[in-house]
C-alpha cells in the first residue's frame, strides 16, 4: 500500500468519525431519555445585589417555596426565616434582610408575574424564571 493510499484511508476514516460525532450531537433526546428539568432563581437584595441559582432542580409539585430551601441548601446558599406552614407560609427574611413594616417586603415572581398566593402552595413548571426581591408592594 503507498503512502498515499494509507492518507486517502485514514483522511476518509476521520471523516467518518466527525461526521457520526456531529449527527449524534444534533439528535434531540430520544424518548424515554432524561433530560434534567430545572428552574432558576434569582434572590434580588434590592442594593444593586443579586444571587443567581441557575439550575435547582425541578420535581413533580414543586412549589416557590421548596425552591427557594433547595438553594438554603446550596454551598453558597442563602438563609431565611419564615413563619406559618402550607397556604400560611410567609417569608420574612433572606439572609440579613428582614421584611419592614410599611416599608420593604420578600415578594416573590414567577416569570415576571408577581405570586398571587402563599410561596408553599404556588407550583412551578420546569423552565420557570422565580425572583424574591426585597422592594416595596406594587
Amino acid at each position: 500500500m503507498t503512502n498515499s493510499m494509507l492518507w486517502r484511508r485514514l483522511f476518509l476514516a476521520a471523516a467518518c468519525v466527525f461526521a457520526a460525532n456531529l449527527a449524534s450531537a444534533q439528535e434531540p433526546p430520544k424518548d424515554g431519555a432524561s433530560v434534567e428539568k430545572t428552574v432558576r432563581l434569582t434572590i434580588d437584595y434590592g442594593d444593586g445585589v443579586k444571587k443567581e441559582f441557575t439550575a435547582i432542580p425541578w420535581k413533580e409539585k414543586l412549589t416557590v417555596f421548596d425552591a427557594l430551601q433547595a438553594a438554603a441548601k446550596h454551598p453558597r446558599g442563602v438563609q431565611f426565616k419564615h413563619r406559618g406552614k402550607d397556604a400560611t407560609v410567609l417569608v420574612t427574611a433572606i439572609d440579613d434582610l428582614t421584611n419592614q413594616s410599611g416599608g420593604k417586603n420578600w415578594l416573590y415572581e414567577v416569570n415576571g408575574t408577581l405570586g398571587d398566593r402563599s410561596c408553599a402552595v404556588f407550583e412551578v413548571q420546569p423552565g420557570d424564571t422565580l425572583l424574591w426581591k426585597f422592594a416595596n408592594n406594587r
